[in-house]
């Protein structure tokens, strides 16, 4: 499905980094290992990647993965892609100074998964970073997020708290923002934003 999405000429998430984002990165060691959870077309690994960070980007689509490489050579910048399943991927031991998690929304068992590895994977004071839309999104008009038969697909801020209960939590909100991402995610909708580090 995503590399048939990913076939557009055109970015469907734009090629500017997602504001949460933008607005966080900062919390993440400067110069670190960062790694970037289903990064697609690689808005946001390029970004990071501008700001001096180490960045891995990781995603199912080898065409999403593509772009993403495109988009850091015409940045200037350099990046490591890997085509990847969360659900089996090894994340490693004390390896990255931020992992993040931009609209990565995984079916239950994957993302229990990805979330019980996060502690481990980060190096002492390394920082998660997460935005994903709530189940409030099936109410708002805006485009963007799971539908409706993806339920479990949804994030929420008890959920996160409950699942990285290991980390030390710095931002934790669900609210309704503008997002003006590509074609795909437009209008005032309903999000999670979490960040939180490891002790």
């Amino acid at each position: 499905m995503w590399n048939e999405r990913y076939s557009e000429s055109q970015y469907i998430f734009g090629t500017e980094p997602n504001d949460f984002l933008k607005q966080s990165f900062h919390h993440i060691k400067a110069g670190g290992r960062v790694l970037c959870l289903a990064e697609g077309e690689g808005r946001n690994a390029v970004f990071l990647a501008q700001n001096g960070y180490q960045v891995t980007g990781i995603d199912l689509s080898i065409v999403g993965l593509n772009k993403a490489q495109q988009l850091a050579k015409d940045k200037g910048v350099t990046l490591i892609t890997q085509v990847a399943d969360l659900n089996d991927y090894d994340f490693g031991a004390q390896q990255w100074d931020g992992i993040v998690s931009i609209w990565a929304h995984m079916p239950t068992t994957v993302r229990q998964r990805v979330h019980s590895h996060i502690a481990s994977a980060l190096k002492p004071g390394g920082v998660f970073i997460v935005e994903a839309y709530t189940e409030q999104q099936l109410m708002m008009e805006a485009v963007g997020g799971p539908s409706a038969s993806e339920k479990d697909r949804f994030g929420s801020l008890a959920t996160l708290q409950y699942e990285l209960a290991e980390l030390e939590q710095l931002v934790g909100v669900e609210r309704q923002r503008m997002i003006s991402e590509g074609n795909r995610h437009q209008g005032v909708s309903a999000v999670v934003q979490f960040i939180a580090y490891k002790r």
